[in-house]
């Protein structure tokens, strides 16, 4: 073998190894559940979803279009947004969705989102916040631990935990791109570790016991 044609091959392998160790990282993956088959298995509890808060324009609100209760006039959810976070929190009542802790990202959007939904009063964990530069934010291996972490720890029996936050978490973590309101569900424990079996968008819910 030439030394151009070793040094192609072993630029190769080293590729190889390369992707192999991007598709093995975060959390492992099952054959997705949709529709009936995965509200059978949410209404059971004991599961994971991490979710990007609901839907929000880019800017932030001016001083006339902020809410009352948002002073600092950060983002916050616009019509669509509201109405589908509301919609969503109702339809897990109906479809007796069980969730028990719920997490959160300091930011109003997506404090906003859970209040709309009319869901527990979350924690909020530094780690869920958005990064400086908001959706060009690069990996930060503090927060990527931290949803690791809790997406790995079994919920109390009987119930789910809601984790929101924001997508480049999401991305960085997890390697999936999901859009405003969807959340990801993982099966914590197992000897790989957590399993990703299911996605559902926000305005996906409240049909979820109509379709397969």
């Amino acid at each position: 073998m030439s030394a151009r044609s070793f040094a192609t091959s072993r630029r190769l392998a080293q590729l190889l190894i390369a992707l192999l160790g991007i598709a093995t990282q975060g959390s492992a993956h099952a054959e997705l559940l949709t529709g009936k088959a995965l509200l059978e298995v949410l209404r059971q509890g004991g599961y994971v979803l991490v979710m990007r808060h609901a839907n929000s324009p880019p800017e932030p609100p001016d001083a006339n279009s902020a809410n009352a209760d948002n002073p600092q006039h950060e983002r916050q959810l616009d019509n669509v947004g509201r109405e589908l976070a509301q919609a969503m929190g109702a339809s897990l009542k109906k479809l007796h969705v069980p969730i028990g802790e719920v997490w959160s990202s300091p930011r109003y959007r997506a404090l906003e989102t859970i209040r709309l939904a009319s869901l527990a009063n979350p924690q909020i964990a530094q780690e869920l916040d958005e990064g400086v530069q908001g959706m060009q934010s690069g990996p930060d291996q503090a927060r990527i631990t931290w949803l690791h972490n809790k997406v790995a720890e079994t919920p109390r029996a009987g119930v789910n935990r809601l984790i929101v936050t924001h997508q480049p978490n999401i991305s960085n973590a997890f390697r999936q791109s999901v859009a405003a309101g969807e959340a990801l569900v993982f099966r914590p424990g197992g000897k790989d570790g957590p399993v990703m079996i299911g996605r559902v968008k926000v305005e996906e819910w409240p049909k979820l016991d109509t379709t397969s």
